[in-house]
């Protein structure tokens, strides 16, 4: 198959990020119901970055059914584009989330992944990728070929928001992960994922091994506990916004978009020990405003100003 183009020039034109991953429909399934939600973690974050005003795209794999047209009204509602490829035949994946009494969630999916092969001509500020798209086949191969091409020339992203259900072996999607960070600048990660790859290493010393990987900066999310945002020069522990819990969907996604929005509006300080106090202290508070809603119903810009004190200012 020949590897084609995945956006028009003029359609690239002004792109803040592109967001490459899975969509799919959450299924939420609680002692008050049974909703629907559009859902998957490149698209929460895709949706998460359109609400923060971010100029975003998403190339994805959704099905021509009503979930398939759910999806894409939901990402338009934020101004999200969806790129030319991501429309296909047949049904869309769903995730079940059955949740606890604690708003936590346990998850069951029906997934397929592929996408056409894909090489950008012209690339955004920031492309990010991650969770099921790079581990499942066949499209994760179509994924990691599109962040080897991108990697020179613009900042990537990952989160890999390990699904142990939909992954083969330990090793296997240990490999897969160490093989793609090196391609990265930027790995975010929670601190389940982060024990579920490296179950001999103290958590503090996860984020030295990713490092040494290749990638300039990791992120760690552990909760109620707070974060780690972790270079080769410095570690900064960003405290979590308290908040009453409604659940945690969406909850790592929205930090992950508040992540990037901060990356884009960082100016000429680079990854310094203060920088990376600010991009914590953003993406935590808009992980705490998420959680107060049910389902992945990230912060607007403007909501995300509101919370930031007054020394804090969120940029245009």
């Amino acid at each position: 198959m020949p590897i084609v183009p995945y956006l028009d020039s003029d359609a690239r034109r002004g792109i803040d990020v592109i967001v490459v991953g899975e969509a799919l429909v959450d299924i939420v399934v609680s002692p008050r119901g049974t909703v629907e939600h559009p859902g998957g973690s490149p698209a929460n974050v895709a949706y998460g970055l359109g609400r923060l005003h971010a100029v975003t795209a998403l190339l994805t794999s959704i099905g021509d059914d009503h979930h398939g047209a759910a999806i894409e009204q939901h990402l338009r509602s934020a101004g999200v584009t969806l790129l030319p490829g991501s429309r296909r035949g047949g049904g869309t994946a769903t995730a079940t989330a059955v949740l606890a009494s604690d708003g936590s969630a346990h998850y069951d999916f029906d997934i397929q992944w592929d996408l056409p092969r894909i090489a950008p001509a012209t690339l955004p500020k920031i492309l990010h990728t991650g969770s099921i798209a790079t581990f499942l086949s066949p499209g994760a191969a179509a994924v990691r070929e599109l962040i080897e091409q991108s990697h020179p020339r613009c900042i990537v992203t990952y989160d890999p928001n390990i699904r142990p259900a939909l992954l083969g072996s330990h090793f296997e999607a240990k490999t897969i992960f160490e093989e793609l960070v090196p391609f990265t600048e930027v790995v975010k990660l929670s601190d389940e994922d982060a024990r579920w790859l490296y179950p001999r290493l103290s958590l503090e010393d996860i984020p030295q091994r990713i490092l040494e990987l290749g990638t300039g900066l990791v992120a760690v999310t552990m909760g109620a506990e707070g974060s780690l945002l972790t270079t080769a020069s410095a570690c900064v522990a960003v405290p979590a916004v308290r908040s009453a819990v409604i659940d945690t969907i969406g909850a790592g996604d929205s930090y992950m978009s508040a992540l990037i929005y901060g990356l884009l509006m960082r100016g000429a300080d680079g990854l310094a020990p203060s920088v990376l106090e600010s991009l914590g202290r953003m993406a935590a508070k808009a992980a705490a405003i998420t959680v107060r809603r049910p389902g992945a119903q990230p912060p607007t810009l403007e909501e995300l100003r509101e919370e930031l004190p007054e020394h804090e200012p969120v940029a245009q």
